[in-house]
This record gives structure tokens, sequence and C-alpha cells, in this order.
């Protein structure tokens, strides 16, 4: 057995010091107690690059062209350019797999993933980030293949890397989650089999992502990060369990109710009533779900449910962080032309994206560039005054002549209602 380089590394001790875990001490485990000689050289070898760039505050890593048989996407080369001094971690190339919708899984298939991964790569992985995906972090160009051919025989397909369309992530939804409005994992299946061949063969601008939450606490934080947004919402009266809510004040006390309900409402659609039930102003109420987290049994979502559509979120690239804009306030997708009116509009927004977009251009810097309407008018959706519902949230917006506008609006709906 050959000894395995030992790089001096003071800054990343450093990361082991203080009362959390530290990812550092797991690589280290890896570099000394794993049995596969070949980890402890790889894991070994990045961890004096890792130091290296610390030390010169720089990454030292470039792209290249890895990929399998079939695809043009899942895989990301990372090659050392500074390879001489760390030979042992000169490629640590990862690799993308698509997780289950609502990332459920079993004993059995976790195991069956960190098992082929260590017989061909470096042991490490993540589950999931922000990508969605489960990342297999670092092996060789020639393990590539290897590794996707087990994957892929017990019938799992690699994720979205590069100008593509990116892999689609659902909230745990209705499986696990009473606030659920939306069948999530239904939707994230219909959208995953039409776009599979935009996401594995890269062919748009830059990134576009899809994700799927059921409610609008966006536990999959579609709403910021995604550049289509599927958030699952109710359009009725949020319903209210007066003998719950008596129930809660009496546990918790009215100035527990007003301080950390009522009080936090930022519409103030909501109020404590002098005999301890909740007064709600459902037309004032914006979904926010707060009262519902907090008094979980006394309130809920209404019945008629659907999702709301939001487009443009992103983190900071050109200009900045954004927060998806709403285009689609509620649609029902109940029945099977409901979920193919939203796959068919997810087509557009992605047609339009790839022939408009500037390289390297999400799609919320797009239509910052060529505006909202036109943005609208190309993926053929009306302009809606439900879009922009109060002046005081949307401060931004010029109201002069907002009446006749709205007015317009309604006419063109009564006139296509009787046509």
């Amino acid at each position: 057995m050959s000894k395995v380089t030992i790089y001096d590394t003071p800054m990343l001790d450093e990361l082991e010091n203080g009362e959390w875990p530290s990812f550092i001490t797991a690589f280290k485990r890896l570099r000394d107690d794993h049995p596969s000689e070949r980890i402890n050289s790889m894991v070994g070898g990045l961890l004096g690059q890792l130091e290296h760039s610390y030390e010169t505050r720089m990454g030292w890593w470039k792209g290249g062209t890895v990929s399998v048989f079939g695809y043009g996407g899942g895989i990301i080369p990372r090659f050392s350019e500074v390879a001489e001094h760390f030979p042992e971690s000169k490629e640590f190339h990862t690799v993308r797999v698509q997780p289950p919708a609502g990332n459920f899984y079993t004993a059995d298939i976790l195991n069956q993933l960190a098992d082929d991964w260590e017989a061909h790569g470096s042991g490490l992985q993540t589950f999931h980030g922000q990508t969605g995906n489960i990342m297999f972090i670092g092996a060789t160009t020639d393990e590539m293949q290897p590794f996707f051919d087990k994957v892929n025989s017990y019938g799992w397909d690699l994720g979205g890397a590069g100008p593509c369309v990116r892999t689609a992530m659902a909230c745990v939804g209705a499986a696990r989650c009473e606030h659920s409005c939306t069948n999530e994992h239904g939707m994230m299946r219909h959208l995953v089999n039409e776009f599979q061949d935009d996401l594995h063969r890269p062919a748009l601008p830059y990134k576009f992502k899809v994700k799927v939450s059921g409610c609008p606490n966006d536990c999959t934080n579609a709403i910021e990060r995604a550049d289509m947004a599927v958030i699952g919402i109710w359009r009725d009266e949020m319903k209210v369990d007066q003998t719950e809510v008596k129930a809660f004040v009496a546990d918790k006390g009215r100035d527990y109710v007003i301080d950390n309900v009522t009080d936090r409402c930022p519409t103030n659609a909501i109020k404590l009533a002098d005999d301890d039930t909740l007064v709600v102003n459902n037309k004032e109420c914006v979904r926010c779900m707060h009262c519902i987290n907090v008094m979980t049994k006394a309130l809920a979502p209404g019945d008629d449910k659907g999702v709301t559509i939001l487009i443009g979120g992103k983190r900071t690239l050109k200009i900045g962080d954004m927060m998806g804009t709403v285009v689609a306030p509620f649609l029902k997708v109940d029945t099977m032309e409901e979920i193919e009116y939203l796959v068919e509009l997810t087509g557009e927004m992605i047609d339009f994206f790839a022939e408009n977009a500037l390289e390297h251009e999400r799609t919320g810097e797009m239509i910052e560039r060529i505006g909202l309407v036109n943005y609208l008018e190309g993926i053929g959706l009306d302009l809606d005054p439900n879009m922009v519902s109060e002046p005081r949230q949307c401060s931004y917006v010029r109201m002069d002549g907002w009446d006749e506008e709205v007015k317009k609006w309604y006419d063109k709906k009564a006139e296509a209602a009787t046509a």
C-alpha cells in the first residue's frame, strides 16, 4: 500500500475549531480512514489544493468537455490548473443526477448510490442544494461512463448542467404537508417528462430553472431562485376553526396571539375579537401563510386550490437579485387538460427565452431589458389587473389611466365570453 501524501493545511485546520461540525473533518476522515486507497489519495490532493486556494484567494479549476454517450450536459468538468503540485486531484468532475419528486428515498437506494460512487468516485456527495440535483463530487474522466451506466441501470438519469433547462425541484408536498394546495409531484413529473431533451442537450442562452412549491411557504425557494416558480395557492376564503382558535388563545393568551399573529399580518386582514374568535377579511389577505403557520390547527388554506405562476427569480448575476413576477395569478391544475395547458405555457416561456435572451442572461434580466408587456405578448398571456393587486404594495406602478385600462380588460373578457 503506497503512502498517501499529507499536505499541510493550517488554514483549513482553523475551520475545525468551534462547536459546529466541519466539512474539513469529514474530508480528513475520507483521506485517513476510508478503506479505498484511491479515495484516500484523491481527497488528500483535494485538501492540498483547497488550502492553496485559501492562500491565494483564487479557485484553480478550469472546465472542459466531459460527458457520457448521448448526453450534452449533466456533468461539470473540473480540471486542476495546479495539477503539477497536487496530481492526486488533477481531475475532480461532478456528476448531477435527478432526484425523485419531493426527495423521497429508500435506505436501500441511498446505500446503492453511496456504494456505486465509492466504487467510481471520491465518495463525496451533496443532497440537494439549490440546484435540486444529487451532486456526486470528484471523479476522473474514465469513471464517468461506468458510473452513469450503473445509475441509469436502476432507473435514474442525469440532471441539468450548462445553458439548458435545469433539474426541476418539488417540495415534499401533500405526502407530508397539510398546507399543500396542488399535486406538486405529479406536476414536476409532467414537466420533467416534457422537457427532458432540453435538460440533457444544452441549447439555451443560459439556464432556465423550474421549481414547484405546494403553498406560499415556498419550501423550494422558487420565488427567488427559479426562472419559473409554480406556487400552490387558494382563492376562496381561508378556513377558520373557531373552537381551535379559542383553545389556542386559552393556551397562549390574548397578548401572545395579538403580538405573534394579528399584529404581524402584513395587510391587517386578521383581528382577534373580544370573544376570542378570529375575524378574517379575506379580500385583504395576501396568503403570506404566517397566521396559518402559527395556528396550524385553527387555520388552513381554502378549498378552491390551484397555482400561481411567477417568472424571473434568480440570484445575483448581471443586475442583482430578483424575485419572481406574477404572470398567472391563478390557474386550476386539477384535470389533464389544465395540466397540459401549464406544460404548454412552460414551453412557450422556454422557446421565447431561447429566441430572445442574450448569452449568459436569465429570464428575469431579459424581461427587465425588453419589458414585461412585450414578454407577456411573446408567450401569449393577456395582461391581467390581478398581476398588481394594490398600489401600496407596488408603489413603482403608475396609476394614471389605470381605471380605463381595467375597464378595457373586463370589456374584452365580456366580448370573448359572448362571441
